[in-house]
């Protein structure tokens, strides 16, 4: 049986994002319009996903083309060019999606909601399809009114 996602629990994961991301990057990003949208991915896709426990169960997933993944593990990490998503690159950007959930977690603490979160898990690939019981809600992220990084949020209450 599929879940379904209080619309009431996206603000918390939004105001993360943006707040962290822009004192990571310097980047401020605008949220663009919400929708239900499966998990395919046909362009050469970054993907970090965590998982959401206790209270609320499921995961959150922010994908993003390659150049904005290399792009922002550079801002991450003082200007540095990347060429490729090494080792030292994705860790960059698995510790921005720690520090994303992290402060998720506790925005959802002072409404009374306790999680938890698993260590991310980052892939990269092309036709890329994830499948969920949860109907994922899509909200893109526009960095100058251009699409930057998408955030998945499929968790239900418990």
């Amino acid at each position: 049986m599929r879940k379904a996602l209080d619309v009431n629990n996206i603000n918390p994961f939004l105001q993360s994002t943006i707040s962290i991301f822009e004192s990571v990057t310097q980047l401020k990003l605008a949220v663009g319009k919400p929708s239900f949208a499966d998990f395919s991915f046909k362009k050469p896709t970054y993907t970090i996903t965590v998982g959401v426990v206790g209270q609320m169960k499921g995961q959150a997933v922010l994908t993003m083309e390659l150049e904005h993944a290399k792009d922002i593990a550079s801002k991450m990490m003082f200007g540095m060019p990347i060429a490729e998503l090494d080792e030292m690159a994705c860790s960059a950007l698995n510790e921005l999606s720690n520090m994303i959930m992290g402060n998720t977690a506790t925005i959802f603490s002072t409404q009374g909601k306790i999680i938890d979160i698993t260590p991310p898990i980052s892939m990269v690939g092309t036709d890329l399809q994830i499948k969920s019981d949860i109907d994922p809600i899509c909200v893109p992220l526009l960095l100058d009114g251009t699409e930057y990084i998408k955030l998945y949020i499929c968790v239900y209450e418990d």
